[in-house]
């Protein structure tokens, strides 16, 4: 079972808000001057979790880009991918990535959306299962 990804961002107020307010997820610890990090909290959503923390006083974030070795998107499942893109949308979420001039396409049949978070983290968005 995979307990929880953590994630770095230099904006943290934007990040925490993008997280709790668009994808739903809760905040269960919020701990300031963790570690010489000015943030590190916990959110959970059902048995998944994120940490989300700050820099390390002193060192400078690299920015996030979808090239570099290693994760390359958090994948969620949703009940309506068209609801939830209209949500985001509706929210005033505007960074989303495009593929073929869309926000909103299909991959195999299959419709997705990537949205930009604002760590940079590509966050995909579907409501179909993986079929083999």
């Amino acid at each position: 079972m995979i307990h929880h990804v953590c994630i770095q961002t230099t904006d943290y107020a934007a990040s925490l808000d993008f997280y709790v307010r668009l994808l739903g997820f809760e905040v269960v610890k919020e701990s300031a001057g963790f570690h010489d990090r000015a943030w590190n909290s916990w959110l959970r959503q059902d048995n998944f979790w994120i940490e989300l923390q700050t820099a390390k006083a002193g060192e400078q974030l690299q920015e996030w880009t979808p090239r570099a070795s290693g994760p390359v998107h958090l994948g969620f499942m949703v009940a309506d991918v068209e609801a939830t893109y209209r949500f985001f949308k509706q929210q005033g979420h505007e960074a989303f990535k495009c593929k073929n001039g869309q926000e909103l396409y299909s991959v195999e049949g299959e419709y997705l959306f990537k949205a930009i978070a604002p760590e940079g983290t590509e966050i995909e968005i579907r409501d179909t299962d993986i079929s083999a």
